[in-house]
Parts: C-alpha cells; sequence; structure tokens
C-alpha cells in the first residue's frame, strides 16, 4: 500500500494518495457514502456499477472482510477512497484484509487521500467522473482518463448487473442480526424484530375484479423479484418471512412474470438513471393492479414513473447508512440509502400519495398507490450494511399479499 496513487477528477482536481488493492487505471463517476463500515457489502452492491466510492468515515478496513457479507458474486465499485486503510485486522469474523480482498476482486482503491476536503468538494461541485491510477502514471494520464471516461448515466447499468436468466432463492437472513427475536429461527426473529419497530402505515386495500386468481391455497406465497441489482439480503427476508423467491432478469415481460403465478411482485434496486429504462416501466405499467407490488430504490423510481411521475437527478446522491426519512406522520426512521436519482413530486397519478421524505433535502422517499396495491420506498429497508429501522415494510407487502390471497378465496 505505499505505491504512489493519484484521484482525478474531470474539473482538473488531482487527490494524491497510496495504492490500495489492485494496481492498475480505472475511471467512473465518483461519488461518497457516509456509512462508518459496512464497506463490503458496500462493495459488492450492485448499485455501485461503474462508480469509485469514498468514505467519508476516516478510518477502513480494521474488520476485515469475510465470507458472508457479501450483498452479490462480485465487487460490482470502479474503485475505492479511504483517509486510512487499516493494515491490521481485529474481527473473529475476517479472512482476510480489506486490501487483499480488492486485491483478489481486482478493485483498485486509494488509500491516504484528504476525504473530507474531497468529499466537500464533491458536495459542493457535484457527483464528477474521475480516474484512480496506481500503475505509477502521472496526474497529467490520471486526468485524461477521467475525461474520456464514458458517462455512466447515458449506460444500460441495469444491463450489466441483472441476472441472465431466472433463479430460484432459499437462503433465509441469519438470525443472530436480529436480537430481539425470541423464537430461535429466523422467520421468528425477522417477524418479532419487525412488529417491535412496526410502523402504523395503511395496508394496500383488495379491490373486486383488479387482479386474477393466483391459484394459490396454503403454502408460501410466491414473490417474483425483478432483479436490477438485488442484493442478497433482499432476497433473504423474503425467505425469512416464509416466501417462496423467484428472481428473474430485468428484461423479462409482464406476461412472462404473469405466467409465474405470482403472489406478489418486488422491484429491486438497481444502477443507472431510471429515465433510460422506458421498456421496463412499461412492463411495470402493466403489472401495477395484478397483485401486490413493494418497490425499493430503483424499484420505488420505477414505480413512480410507472404511475405517471418523473426522476431527476440529484447533486450528490444520498448514500450511507444514516439518511433520516419522515414518514407516515410523524414517524422518522434512520435508513440505508444508496441513490444519485430521485423522483419529483408532480405528475403522479391522482390515487398516488407520497408517504416518505428525506429530512435533510425533503425528496420524495416513499410512494403509496393503495387501491392498486402498490408501494415503494427510496431507501434500503433489507440495510446490509445500516439500521434496522424499516425492516417491517418487508411485512407491510406480505400482509398485503395474505390479504389479496383471502379476498381471491386461497388461505393467507
Amino acid at each position: 500500500m505505499n505505491q504512489p496513487a493519484i484521484l482525478a477528477l474531470v474539473d482538473g482536481t488531482v487527490w494524491p494518495g497510496r495504492s490500495l488493492g489492485a494496481r492498475g487505471q480505472r475511471s467512473g463517476e465518483v461519488v461518497f457514502n457516509t456509512s462508518m463500515t459496512g464497506y463490503q457489502e458496500i462493495l459488492t452492491d450492485p448499485s455501485y456499477c461503474r462508480q469509485i466510492v469514498i468514505m467519508t468515515a476516516p478510518h477502513i478496513g480494521n474488520t476485515g472482510v469475510n465470507e458472508q457479507d457479501d450483498e452479490s458474486d462480485r465487487c460490482w465499485a470502479a474503485g475505492f477512497v479511504v483517509r486510512r486503510a487499516s493494515r491490521s485486522v481485529s474481527s473473529w469474523r475476517a479472512s482476510a484484509s480489506l486490501d487483499e480482498y480488492l486485491r483478489e476482486r481486482n478493485v483498485i482503491g486509494i488509500d491516504g487521500v484528504d476525504t473530507r476536503a474531497l468529499v466537500r468538494h464533491i458536495r459542493e461541485k457535484g457527483a464528477m467522473h474521475g480516474a484512480i491510477v496506481s500503475d505509477g502514471s502521472d496526474a497529467e494520464t490520471a486526468l485524461a482518463i477521467a475525461r474520456a471516461a464514458p458517462d455512466i448515466n447515458t449506460m444500460d447499468l441495469v444491463g450489466e448487473v441483472s441476472c441472465a436468466e431466472a433463479y430460484t432463492w432459499d437462503e433465509p437472513a441469519d438470525p443472530q442480526w436480529y436480537p430481539l427475536g425470541a423464537s430461535g429461527d429466523a422467520a421468528g426473529d425477522a417477524a418479532a424484530f419487525a412488529a417491535a419497530i412496526a410502523v402504523d402505515e395503511p395496508m394496500p386495500v383488495p379491490l373486486p375484479g383488479l387482479h386474477p386468481a393466483n391459484g394459490r391455497i396454503g403454502g408460501p406465497a410466491h414473490v417474483v423479484v425483478y432483479d436490477f441489482g438485488i442484493k442478497r439480503n433482499t432476497l433473504r427476508l423474503l425467505i425469512s418471512r416464509g416466501n417462496r423467491v423467484t428472481v428473474v432478469p430485468a428484461r423479462t415481460t409482464a406476461e412472462q412474470v404473469m405466467a409465474l403465478r405470482p403472489d406478489g411482485i418486488l422491484l429491486s434496486n438497481g444502477p443507472g438513471d431510471p429515465s433510460r429504462l422506458i421498456d421496463v416501466v412499461g412492463q411495470v405499467r402493466q403489472l401495477v393492479g395484478k397483485v401486490p407490488i413493494f418497490g425499493i430504490c430503483l424499484g420505488h423510481q420505477l414505480l413512480g414513473l410507472a404511475l405517471g411521475g418523473r426522476t431527476y437527478k440529484l447533486k450528490f446522491g444520498h448514500r450511507g447508512g444514516n439518511q433520516p426519512v419522515k414518514g407516515p406522520e410523524p414517524h422518522v426512521a434512520i435508513s440505508s440509502q444508496n441513490h444519485g436519482f430521485a423522483l419529483a413530486d408532480e405528475g403522479l397519478d391522482a390515487d398516488v400519495s407520497v408517504t416518505h421524505r428525506s429530512l435533510n433535502d425533503d425528496s420524495v422517499e416513499g410512494l403509496s398507490c393503495d387501491r392498486r396495491r402498490a408501494f415503494s420506498v427510496q431507501y434500503h429497508p433489507e440495510a446490509a450494511p445500516g439500521p434496522h429501522d424499516a425492516s417491517g415494510l418487508f411485512d407491510r407487502f406480505v400482509t398485503a399479499i395474505e390479504q389479496t390471497a383471502t379476498h381471491d378465496g386461497g388461505v393467507a
């Protein structure tokens, strides 16, 4: 980690440091995350595809990495920037150091950067493209790479991160992470924790003739998850609540999804500009009202677009495990977030209500369309990393499914 490295931004600023992880050259959009830990989950979150992530916490890596905390099967972050990377590991769960982890996965990082000044710069100027060089190249080379980098806001990043074919998931959440439960099993612990922090939110209301009967008589509910960049903990929490889960690629049509006879549909998180996913929005629009739908992050934005809204790019986004959200009144939750785009207030269908807002900038953080049994949040209720304040939203989704099944003549 002693070899010189350089981070250069397209505005011409250069930030020197030391090499961390793999050696080489890498470009991407430079963003920052305010979480104090959870770097392994951040690196493997597909929503960071082609982004260089700055950690604002000054000391990163002291708990090392392990085999359990990856949120996908690879690192998606294009680069990693820290003030000081720990040279020692002090956790019983650790199997390697952060530097070893980055090397093995070919992620180029930079250590020793004045991240306080860098983040203030990004907050003032906005997120922008940049490049890390750690192969001995000079600042001029780094600047040239940054300025030649493709604009990720024009790219089909969801197509990069989504699965190639449908698959099933059956791993539940580890009950150790839900200490309020006393049942000794993941489903019971997750449910007990959700009950302890449950928010008094209205449930989507099933209406006659609004959707076809799904034919489920008893047994687990079948949740079909659109993979726009899904995180594993979302799938685990669905399983822990007694559901059967099928994950499908991002471009799966509404007809193909309904052929799977879902009891509910989850629209996952993911990277990129939602307004470029016109084809996906069209499929979501066809699905709204047929079965309960729950959208998370990018899924929230896509649902909002399908319900008549529009999206816009934030100056520097919301990324971190300490983001305050208000809603529904008078509740406040601390949430985990990772998004550079947001949903605007205007244009939404008349039967859609805004349920949650950011306490930092008043941006839309949640929607509900009770008549069509669809709701969404901009933040990440599955956390990983982050607080569990919003875990109860999965129970709201399950309750909507159970209400629908009961109305259709099935047994919830």
